[in-house]
């Protein structure tokens, strides 16, 4: 059993910490094996490779990839050459980058103006993410909170019906992983919003395609979300993955990164370089 936390974001994507410095936190907090796993790029993962040599801390390559079929269905990749999942990466940045327009025009329409300028200061040279509309808008006094920017703003219906961007289906975004000699898992099944046989179906689905494990541990599932996902790891004979979903305390202050003993000999065993 490894100490772990199988599932962070840095400043690659939308998280508040340079790659450097989340694996410098996370060997502060006694983590072993530490996956960086951003949205939808792996810009952060030489950095966060070397930084955890330097400190003696092990980090896996990982990625957080958003699938078409549900807002909240997400696909989590471990151990992969990096190399393979450039095209589907160029193409979803690609896709960020012009829906920033639109967020724009969006908060606009909402009696919320915002800058470009002001979003990508925030965001820091990275691709542009709602996180940092939603940390500009608490900055303009539009919202409180950045969860009260989500719910008011950027996660409505409305939103996600006018203000789209190009996803993967899960099946694609399992072949390209897996492909590249990763490994993947489900990320934080309660947001699909599916439960019970509808949520089993899509695992049974996701197995066909390859998904290895399913992401039990997570600091907002109940005890009953995450016995259910057990049983379904033990159904369909899948692993079980865990992670805080770390993106630091100005983005997500009610998160803290992880440190869950877990078996990860299965995920070890395959990993290739980065590059």
């Amino acid at each position: 059993m490894v100490i772990c936390d199988l599932h962070t974001h840095s400043t690659a994507s939308d998280g508040q910490y340079t790659p450097s410095e989340l694996v410098s936190l996370a060997k502060e907090r006694g983590i072993e094996l530490l996956a960086l796993t951003d949205h939808d790029t792996t810009d952060g993962l030489e950095e966060a490779v070397r930084a955890g040599e330097a400190l003696g801390l092990r980090v896996l390559p990982g990625i957080e990839l958003g699938a078409a079929e549900y807002s909240g269905l997400h696909i989590l990749g471990y151990g992969f050459n990096s190399m393979g999942l450039e095209p589907l990466c160029q193409k979803l940045k690609d896709s960020r980058n012009n829906r920033k327009y639109h967020i724009l025009d969006f908060l606009r329409e909402k009696g919320c103006p915002l800058t470009l300028e002001e979003v990508e200061a925030i965001a820091g040279g990275t691709v542009i993410a709602r996180p940092h509309f939603a940390q500009a808008m608490v900055r303009r006094g539009y919202a409180e909170t950045n969860r009260e920017a989500f719910d008011r703003y950027l996660d409505t219906a409305e939103f996600r019906q006018r203000v789209k961007r190009f996803k993967a289906d899960a099946r694609t975004c399992i072949k390209t992983i897996k492909a590249a000699g990763g490994r993947v898992s489900l990320a934080h099944p309660y947001q699909t919003g599916l439960e019970g046989q509808e949520l089993e179906e899509l695992v049974r689905a996701l197995a066909d395609c390859g998904l290895d494990a399913i992401e039990c541990y997570y600091p907002k599932h109940t005890p009953e979300q995450q016995a259910f996902y057990l049983h379904l790891t033990e159904k369909y004979c899948l692993h079980a993955t865990g992670g805080s979903d770390f993106h630091g305390e100005r983005v997500k202050p009610e998160i803290r990164l992880a440190a869950q003993r877990l078996d990860v000999e299965w995920l070890l065993a395959r990993q290739p370089s980065v590059g």
